[in-house]
C-alpha cells in the first residue's frame, strides 16, 4: 500500500495524531508516539486501557491518524500521509496491550509528488496539495 518513499518517511517519524470514536459517536483526536512495522501501525502507552482512544477502540475499530511535518517555511513546504483504518488490540512486550491500526486507504502529500491516493495523483481540495 505504501511507496517506498512513504515507507522511509513513517521510520523517520514518531508522533502522529489519531481519531478515534465513542459509542455515542463523539470524534476525539490525541497525539500519540507510534510505531510503523510491516504496514501497521502501533499505538501504546502509559496506562492505556484508561485512555479514550483504547476505550474507544473497544467500541468502534475505525480510526484515522494524520502523520505530517513541515519541512520548510519559506517555501511552504508541508508533507504527510493521512490513513482511514481498522483498529484492534494486541499484545505488547513492552507495554502489556497497543493498538494496531491496519490501513484501509491512504493520501499523502509532499512525500511523493503529485499526492498519490493509493496509487493514483490526486489533489485535496482542502488543503490544496
Amino acid at each position: 500500500m505504501f511507496t517506498e518513499a512513504e515507507k522511509a518517511y513513517l521510520q523517520g517519524q514518531r508522533l502522529t495524531r489519531i481519531a478515534t470514536v465513542s459509542a455515542d459517536l463523539q470524534p476525539d483526536v490525541a497525539p500519540v508516539v507510534f510505531k510503523f512495522d510491516e504496514g501497521r501501525f502501533y499505538v501504546g502507552g502509559y496506562d492505556l486501557q484508561r485512555t479514550r482512544k483504547y476505550k474507544n477502540v473497544l467500541q468502534n475499530a475505525r480510526v484515522s491518524l494524520v502523520v505530517d511535518d513541515l519541512v520548510a517555511v519559506e517555501p511552504w513546504t508541508p508533507r504527510g500521509i493521512r490513513i482511514h483504518g481498522q483498529a484492534d488490540i494486541v499484545p505488547s512486550p513492552e507495554e502489556g496491550e497497543q493498538i494496531r491500526i491496519t490501513p484501509a486507504v491512504k493520501w499523502s502529500w509532499g512525500i511523493n509528488q503529485p499526492a498519490i491516493k493509493d496509487g493514483k495523483d490526486v489533489i485535496d481540495k482542502a488543503t490544496g496539495t
